[in-house]
């Protein structure tokens, strides 16, 4: 008896059928069965699978006797056959990573659940871009019971990332209806229904295939169809009906929710590139199903998606397909708002419907309250007019917020990139003919000849950006094409012996419909990129060999050999937050250097956005085969986090390390990762150290912590941080200046008070936005008249202001250097961030916000000290306590005042304020040279 059944159903899909059958035959399960189901294929299919019966006894093979045009016969023939407790489903083009069949049954059996439900990862062919099926759904191992207790579990539809129980299976007689296409909504929609408890598993267990081939494009994918629009509402209405029969009526919300939020959103997104005759009839088929959804379902969604559908419902086409590109996409604006008595409305005034008089009232967005950072504004090509290689693009802005007419100067770029640095052709609005304060318009003449390219070329696909500049800040934002736009060819001359280029403009028939620039070699690499797919085995090696030739190991032998030369003794390498700006202790050394006019010759290095560093500082690009140069010929290397380890430093060569702020978390040998390591990589840890010549410490803590768990033995400097410098001598007028410049940026109203909030990654959850834990709806609605939040990230970490509260919250990043937000706040919010021991030498409110403090302390690396302890402010769980304690900051600040004292005193006790002229004193003038 096998543990598993996993039905594999095919249709004339010989090509792939053997990559899904060996992804179940490879399990780390091995005691499973596979049934292919074959819906009566006409092409190899069936050779194919009698070949993997006879390899593999655990392979059965079932063929219907004729096609039944769905994938519903298939899954019940092999329903019907299947023999193991246990059933999975997997379509031919698709795969089940190594470990789904084992780790479901696990989880199932731990559980005693009907079915478990799983993570999907979705694979875009043309692209090799990856993504989750919403991974909301799955953040977290959790046993359901009864879907009435998650709702929201409707949206995840599909048949094949579950683990189903056969008996559960055979008690409900549940079968797939035959003769319609999206089964698997019925199916599952029944199954979370029927279920009195599921789990669900936060991991993948199912990798979804999306080809690349338009003629092969799968049912769920062929929206451009008319009756594929039909069978979705068929099926919605079959889960009304199964709703009410079965006693269940009380989730039909739950399941309209579904419908509107998945099924009708897909078709809304695709409206900017369908034609007007398309629209219209898909107006006429989804409109009527649209009127019976509860009113409940629609007020759930969000606002730009409740005003599509009313648009689409009320006949006004044009205006639903502009209002398609802005869903999920606050920063792309309406063409047109209405302010009137006070209420602002999307789009030209109209009578209001009676039935939904508020349906487009927009006000909630507060589009006058919004900072030029966040605010939403749209920028849309109108034409292109081809001159040989130069374009002739006439642009048009609509900015309902008013950004280009507000406080301070706006400069305006195109910016368009291929291989390398983007080209920036500045260009000025003028004003419409009608003189709209809203709409500005904008000729600009683009030369694709002088778009950037490195030697061998570019292939790919490019979108320019629209960059505004306003008081320090910039904002880039994509350029919208017609849906229909007629595709131009512009043919450039060669660059060189090889690269020449033959580039295609459009639209790109896709999300937001951005302008897109599709760029081909010509020429004899167009000639060497042809015969590519036919060079077999040589290809492999020609392809090694160049990745050799240019990657790290490469580098590492061209710095070996750049030793032998002799160090250059006036030359330093500067480099902060491992490239990504001028920031940190570094930048406080640099300028104390240039301030005494040492004969040396400073480079920085940069790993990404360049705007923050001064004009005449000399820059390499981290990695580069200059920067490896740089260092090693360098005399002197100062940084803020740590060298690549693979350069080793030559004896003449001087390494001054400022680290990045104080240790909370375990660090260096106290890590478990290092402290449990191999030997091999405890010892590349302890040659990376041993590069260092000299240490800045800001306390005794970090000698007894860092200091130690580092085995660090060279020359310390006692003098405290230089980046600290600012903030001890924060009252003076340089710094005040600072803090100033700093709120106009952000556009903080006169009289508000500015909370910073900081809070560190998640081990583990990088790049997830989890370390984002307060509600920020909640802290604009209770604290935004008084205060407004500047949200300053990890830079591991994804964010996005939300819209609805962008009138009250900031997006810090574009800061290089945190002391600009520092000096500018009235408090500062955060969690285990070692941002709190440089924010005590202002003497301000730390709050700190630890709702997951006893999880964070156990699970993460672990840490050195007890958090209740030593911290310098209260220690708040929930928004409602940050809200009061906003509320009553001075109080808090009295309150608080003695354990932030003795918070100073432990942590700040060798800041004075001159580390950076003690460091450039010591390090540069102290006879090193």
């Amino acid at each position: 008896m096998p543990d598993v059944t996993v039905v594999v159903i095919v249709y004339n899909d010989a090509d792939r059928l053997n990559r899904a059958v060996r992804s179940v035959l490879d399990q780390s399960l091995r005691n499973l069965e596979v049934i292919i189901a074959d819906d009566c294929s006409t092409d190899g299919t069936a050779d194919v699978a009698r070949r993997l019966r006879a390899e593999d006894p655990r392979v059965r093979y079932v063929r219907l006797e004729r096609n039944s045009g769905g994938c519903s016969a298939p899954r019940n023939a092999g329903i019907e056959a299947a023999r193991a407790p246990w059933l999975m489903f997997l379509d031919s083009d698709d795969e089940l990573p190594r470990h789904a069949c084992k780790s479901l049954v696990l989880t199932a059996e731990r559980t005693g659940v009907d079915f478990v439900t799983g993570e999907v990862t979705r694979i875009f062919e043309e692209t090799g871009d990856t993504g989750l099926w919403y991974p909301d759904l799955f953040d977290d191992v959790r046993v359901v019971e009864g879907v009435r207790a998650a709702p929201e579990y409707f949206l995840d539809h599909l048949s094949t990332n579950k683990l189903y129980r056969a008996d559960f299976i055979a008690r409900h007689g549940l079968r797939f209806p035959e003769g319609i296409h999206y089964e698997d909504q019925l199916f599952s929609a029944k199954a979370f229904t029927l279920a009195r408890r599921f789990a669900v598993a936060p991991w993948p267990v199912y990798t979804w295939h999306f080809s690349a081939d338009p003629a092969a494009l799968s049912i769920s994918s062929s929206r451009h169809r008319l009756q594929n629009v039909v069978d979705r509402i068929a099926v919605a209405r079959l889960i009304d009906d199964f709703l009410e029969e079965s006693g269940n009526a009380d989730l039909r919300p739950a399941k309209d929710e579904k419908f509107l939020r998945h099924d009708l959103r897909l078709y809304l997104g695709d409206l900017p590139f369908r034609d007007r005759a398309w629209i219209e009839r898909f107006a006429e088929v989804m409109t009527p199903y649209l009127e019976e959804i509860s009113a409940e379902a629609v007020g759930a969604i969000p606002r730009e998606e409740r005003i599509c559908q009313y648009l689409l419902r009320s006949g006004r086409l044009d205006e639903a397909a502009e209002c398609a590109r802005t869903l999920g996409r606050p920063r792309i604006a309406p063409r047109h708002v209405t302010r009137e008595a006070g209420r602002t409305f999307w789009g030209r005034r109209t009578p209001p419907d009676p039935k939904v008089p508020g349906e487009l009232d927009i006000s909630e967005w507060l589009l006058d309250e919004q900072p030029f950072q966040t605010a939403p504004i749209r920028h849309e090509v109108e034409q292109l007019t081809p001159a040989g290689p130069v374009l002739l693009l006439s642009l048009r802005t609509y900015d309902p917020a008013r950004l280009l007419n507000g406080t301070g100067e706006v400069t305006a770029q195109l910016w368009l990139s291929a291989a390398g640095e983007p080209l920036k052709i500045p260009f000025r609005y003028a004003p419409t003919a009608d003189g709209a304060p809203d709409v500005h318009t904008a000729e600009i003449g683009l030369d694709l000849r002088r778009v950037p390219l490195i030697a061998k070329g570019f292939k790919g696909r490019r979108h320019p950006v629209v960059a505004l500049d306003r008081m320090g800040t910039r904002r880039t934002d994509p350029v919208l094409a017609p849906g229909h736009l007629p595709p131009l060819d512009a043919r450039l001359p060669l660059r060189g012996p090889l690269a020449g280029h033959h580039v295609r403009v459009g639209c790109e028939g896709r999300g937001a419909g951005r302008l897109e620039f599709h760029w081909q070699r010509s020429g004899v690499l167009a000639g060497a990129e042809s015969l590519a797919p036919h060079l077999g085995p040589a290809r492999l090696t020609f392809d090694r060999l160049r990745r050799r030739a240019t990657g790290p190991r490469a580098k590492a032998f061209a710095y070996h050999e750049l030793l032998k030369f002799p160090v250059d003794r006036d030359l330093v390498l500067f480099e902060a937050q491992e490239g990504r700006g001028y920031a940190d202790s570094p930048r406080y050394i640099y300028e104390e250097l240039v301030r005494r006019g040492l004969p040396l010759r400073a480079v920085w290095s940069y790993s990404g956005d360049r705007s923050s560093f001064p004009d005449d500082v000399r820059l390499v690009r981290r990695g580069s085969w200059e920067y490896v140069r740089v260092l090693a010929r360098a005399r002197y290397w100062v940084d803020s986090h740590g060298f690549p380890s693979i350069y080793a430093k030559r004896p003449e060569t001087r390494y001054l390390q400022t680290w990045h702020g104080q240790a909370i978390k375990y660090m260096g040998f106290d890590a478990p990762e290092l402290r449990f390591g191999s030997p091999e990589r405890q010892q590349q840890h302890r040659d990376m150290i041993s590069r260092w010549d000299v240490l800045i410490s800001p306390s005794q803590e970090f000698e007894r912590t860092f200091v130690r768990a580092n085995e660090f033995t060279g020359e310390l400097l006692t003098c405290g941080l230089p980046r600290n410098d600012p903030l001890v001598r924060w009252n003076e007028p340089e710094q005040r200046d600072r803090a100033a410049a700093a709120r106009a940026r952000l556009q903080i109203p006169d009289g508000r008070r500015m909370l910073l909030y900081a809070p560190t990654f998640r081990d583990g959850e990088r790049g997830t936005g989890n370390s984002i834990r307060i509600d920020l709806a909640e802290i604009a609605e209770r604290c935004g008249r008084d205060w407004t939040v500047v949200v300053r990230p990890h830079y591991y970490e994804n964010f996005t202001v939300p819209r609805e509260v962008g009138h009250v919250v900031r997006d810090g990043r574009p800061f290089a250097d945190i002391n600009d937000l520092l000096l500018a706040s009235d408090a500062l919010l955060t969690d285990y961030s070692s941002v709190m021991f440089d924010y005590a030498n202002l003497g301000r409110p730390i709050l700190l916000f630890t709702d997951d403090y006893e999880h964070y302390r156990d699970s993460s690396r672990g840490m050195y000290y007890d958090l209740p302890e030593i911290a310098p402010g209260p220690m708040l769980t929930t928004t409602e306590e940050l809200a009061d304690s906003l509320r009553e900051i001075d109080r808090v600040r009295l309150e608080s005042a003695g354990r932030y004292a003795r918070f100073q005193t432990m942590f700040n006790s060798h800041e004075t304020g001159r580390a950076s002229k003690t460091v450039v004193g010591l390090f540069f003038q102290g006879g090193n040279r």
